[in-house]
């Protein structure tokens, strides 16, 4: 199974999200081809109510334990609650140019 499909596997069964997005972002990084690195996440759940960005963040690392131990270098999360969700109207925010690898930082 590929890391995108365990990433969306995994989220799908531990918040039931009423929505959930996993792109694969790696191309945009100093990462061979076909790589399965960076990704973007957006989540939105109601599992997420009465939590602040930080518990929510630490509960998606927290599921993708063993990803993050293994092939992912990089999550850029976006996680809302359904009403937080509705009321944004608009997607979640595009993730910022790489750097350029380790001569500039972490890709």
């Amino acid at each position: 199974m590929l890391v995108q499909q365990q990433i969306q596997q995994t989220l799908d069964q531990q918040f039931q999200p009423e929505v959930l997005e996993v792109v694969n972002e790696s191309h945009m990084h100093s990462v061979p081809p076909n790589s399965e690195t960076h990704f973007k996440v957006v989540v939105v759940t109601s599992a997420f109510d009465g939590q602040r960005k930080v518990g929510r963040h630490q509960q998606v690392y927290a599921a993708l334990a063993e990803q993050l131990a293994g092939p992912v270098h990089a999550l850029a999360l976006h996680t809302y609650t359904p009403q937080e969700w509705s009321a944004k109207q608009q997607p979640a925010p595009d993730s910022p140019d790489c750097l350029g690898g380790s001569s500039q930082g972490a890709g």
